[in-house]
């Protein structure tokens, strides 16, 4: 099975850890100051805080800001970069190029962002080591 990943907004970062973590029982996974992921029945859901529906919704993720309300798929390595190469043959615009974020921590990964020709963002994410998915 390959997981999915997707990002939702959230009011209060300790209500989404009760709700998520206590009553649905999902173990949390890595976090920072304004997202905290869950295994989510061996998925990966992120939840952002976005406190001002207002504002732009992007989430500072390492050194990026990712559009905050974003699904995507964790693909193997070498289908991810594929899938970059066919993008790239497309010329089919990145929204964040392709990079690899976290390198050498707990969760290294290589990512990138798109929009689909609706405008909905996606993302597409892999580990070298499928394990750090969860890692923290």
């Amino acid at each position: 099975m390959i997981p999915f990943h997707m990002a939702f907004a959230i009011d209060d970062k300790e209500t989404a850890r009760r709700f998520y973590g206590e009553l649905i029982g999902c173990k949390v996974g890595r976090e920072a100051e304004n997202w905290i992921d869950f295994d989510f029945f061996s998925h990966q859901i992120s939840a952002h805080l976005n406190s001002d529906p207002k504002s732009p919704a992007t989430s500072k993720v390492g050194s990026d800001l990712v559009p905050l309300h974003h699904f995507g798929a964790v693909l193997p390595w070498n289908t991810w970069n594929e899938l970059i190469d066919r993008l790239r043959g497309a010329n089919w615009p990145f929204v964040l190029e392709p990079k690899v974020r976290f390198q050498g921590e707990p969760g290294e990964q290589g990512t990138f962002f798109i929009k689909d020709p609706a405008g909905n963002a996606l993302e597409f994410k892999s580990f070298k080591n499928p394990d750090g998915l969860f890692e923290h």
